[in-house]
């Protein structure tokens, strides 16, 4: 494999982890704040899983999501894997913190390998 493309993946995979631990905690946040009231009645008869609703299309998770859980992203907004990634990668993450910048530095330099 080129070191382009592996240095690609490597950066890739960061990012996904760093996305990953933003969306338990985004869960977490909104389950407890909505006394874990996430799906509508519409979601629970189609059997839709609550975490869902933060991934993918808007549409979708507007149309299953409860009224609780439609306030709460008011407050706090849903954040898809795109757009996280987008700001990731400009240096500045929804959390507020850090991830790699356009000039390609970032958080994890001088850090642990992320592989």
């Amino acid at each position: 494999m080129s070191g382009v493309i592996a240095e690609a993946f490597s950066v890739w995979r960061e990012c996904r982890a760093e996305f990953d631990l933003y969306l338990e905690q985004a869960y977490e946040r909104a389950a407890e704040a909505c006394n874990d009231r996430l799906v509508n009645d519409r979601g629970r008869r189609a059997g839709v899983e609550p975490l869902s609703l933060f991934m993918g299309p808007w549409a979708r998770a507007r149309a299953y999501a409860s009224p609780e859980l439609l306030e709460h992203w008011e407050r706090f907004p849903r954040v898809t894997y795109a757009e996280f990634e987008r700001q990731w990668v400009a240096g500045c993450r929804p959390d507020g913190g850090w991830g790699v910048h356009a000039d390609g530095g970032g958080a994890g330099e001088g850090g642990a390998d992320p592989a």
